[in-house]
């Protein structure tokens, strides 16, 4: 049997996941809730197999938005983790280490869409050949995406 295995986790590494199993629909969801959780214009959720998943570092911390919805993030950095609902737990896309087989097919709560959502990628792009070689410079305490022994790593004081 050759099951697959996904990881992730947040930001800073204080919390990271493993999941076993098939992944159900990936989404993006327009709703006013997720754009505050995400503090950004949607959010894009994939549906995580019951009982499969394992906390394998810390777990989210709850905020319970509505009478049914609690949505996980991490307390040391405010990574936005998950949406737990009556019908399962989602996980945000962007938390897994590998990201690219999970593109969105369905849009939910499409009328709450923020007008200009249709045309963002529409806009010119800044092209800036320097800026990966400036960004090399930088020291940065966020979390690879794999899993660690430990983290932060020996040395690094957070």
């Amino acid at each position: 049997m050759n099951e697959k295995i996904r990881t992730g986790g947040c930001q800073c590494g204080a919390v990271r996941f493993r999941i076993r199993g098939e992944l159900g629909r990936p989404s993006i969801c327009h709703c006013r809730m997720c754009q505050k959780q995400f503090g950004n214009f949607f959010s894009a959720l994939v549906t995580a197999p019951e009982d499969g998943i394992e906390w394998t570092r810390g777990e989210p911390n709850y905020f319970q938005s509505s009478v049914n919805i609690a949505r996980g993030f991490c307390r040391n950095c405010g990574t936005p983790l998950t949406y737990r609902h009556p019908g399962g737990l989602e996980i945000a896309i962007g938390a897994f280490d590998e990201r690219d087989d999970l593109a969105p097919r369905i849009q939910v709560n499409y009328g709450s869409r923020l007008s200009w959502v249709e045309t963002i990628f529409d806009q010119p792009t800044l092209e800036d050949p320097d800026f990966y070689v400036r960004q090399e410079s930088i020291i940065s305490f966020q979390h690879p995406d794999h899993d660690t022994e430990m983290w932060p790593s020996e040395g690094l004081k957070i």
